[in-house]
């Protein structure tokens, strides 16, 4: 099965760093995230991407082309301008030859296991909501403990990697995000189907403080001899 690594952001709020390399080549812990994604679904078996492409392709192409050892197909549909995550993924339609594929957002670094998507088609990673502040536990007006960006109970974000089937080409939109324009339609018919997961490591880097928390959090987590250790 293959995979849709949607690349082709352009990471403003990584800036400065982006006005230099794009944001899959951002480098967590001397590997850049586009690596790790890659690496990280070899873990699991996958060994054909289409990379989503745009702002600064030739930088992601060049350097992905010296790491020609890594064993595995790597496709590029390349967007002339940016087309939201839905565009991306309709103008790179013409990579998919298998009945259902994977799309894995480009600022993403998780160890979940995706093959538990694959039990249903048109299925969506959820991690647990975890507020961004520490709690102050009260007991009347005595602070009881502290607790430090505690989960919020039943309460599910969307955790940026999927199981498409092919059919949900038709739905998707030449320009646009799928999270607001595609996901809505199959939700109000009931076609969208949630993969819980209760615990994993699961990073979004959309900052500054997220790339140093995010580094942290792999370090802690030992996130290395995860991807790197053979199963």
């Amino acid at each position: 099965m293959r995979v849709l690594i949607l690349a082709g952001g352009i990471g403003k709020r990584l800036k400065p760093i982006t006005d230099y390399v794009p944001k899959s080549l951002v480098p967590i812990n001397n590997i850049p995230i586009i690596e790790w994604q890659i690496k990280y679904f070899m873990k699991f078996g996958v060994k054909e991407f289409v990379i989503c492409t745009g702002y600064k392709s030739e930088q992601i192409i060049n350097y992905l082309y010296t790491k020609k050892n890594l064993g595995v197909k790597i496709m590029y549909s390349i967007e002339k301008t940016p087309m939201g995550t839905g565009g991306a993924i309709r103008h790179a339609r013409h990579f998919i030859d298998g009945k259902s594929f994977f799309v894995m957002n480009g600022d993403i670094i998780t160890d979940l296991d995706p093959t538990q998507l694959k039990s249903k088609l048109n299925s969506i990673a959820l991690v647990p909501l975890r507020t961004a502040y520490g709690v102050v536990n009260l007991m009347k007006d005595r602070i009881t403990r502290f607790e430090e960006k505690p989960k919020i109970s039943d309460y599910w974000i969307n955790a940026g990697i999927y199981h498409l089937s092919k059919e949900i080409i038709q739905h998707l939109p030449k320009k646009g995000n799928i999270e607001n324009t595609t996901f809505p339609i199959l939700a109000t018919k009931g076609c969208l189907r949630a993969i819980k997961y209760l615990n994993p490591f699961w990073c979004s880097i959309d900052s500054h403080k997220d790339l140093e928390e995010c580094k942290k959090s792999m370090n802690s987590r030992q996130y290395k001899n995860f991807i790197f250790k053979k199963k």
